[in-house]
């Protein structure tokens, strides 16, 4: 058995988590969460860490050259790197709303991108 030590992300109290895997490095349990997001957070740290990812997008026609982008859910880190290309690649035509989903289901990840702030057309 090993034990890992980290700082749970999902809240601004910060629980401190004792993560315990067997030998094979599978999760068994954990301990410190005061929440069931602990655990899930725990769990999917030590088998396939997720990140939200903030990103921006080139703006054709708008009173703004880029548009600030992130994913809607958190998607798997190993995918980060190939979500940049995707992202990078993107334009969009003025005007932008909040919300707006620019890359619907990015990778199969069930996670869209999405605008977070309003950028109006040049017109």
């Amino acid at each position: 058995m090993k034990t890992v030590e980290m700082t749970c992300i999902v809240c601004p109290i910060g629980c401190d988590l004792k993560v315990t895997l067997d030998d094979e490095g599978h999760f068994v349990s954990v301990k410190g969460n005061k929440c069931p997001k602990g655990e899930i957070y725990a769990r999917d740290e030590v088998t396939d860490p997720k990140r939200v990812l903030t990103s921006s997008v080139k703006v054709v026609g708008g009173k703004m050259p880029l548009v600030s982008v992130k994913t809607d859910k958190t998607i798997p880190k190993r995918l980060i790197r190939d979500t940049m290309s995707i992202i990078k690649s993107k334009k969009v035509k003025a005007p932008v709303k909040i919300g707006d989903v620019i890359v619907e289901n990015i990778l199969n990840t069930g996670s869209n991108v999405v605008a977070t702030r309003t950028v109006k057309s040049d017109e």
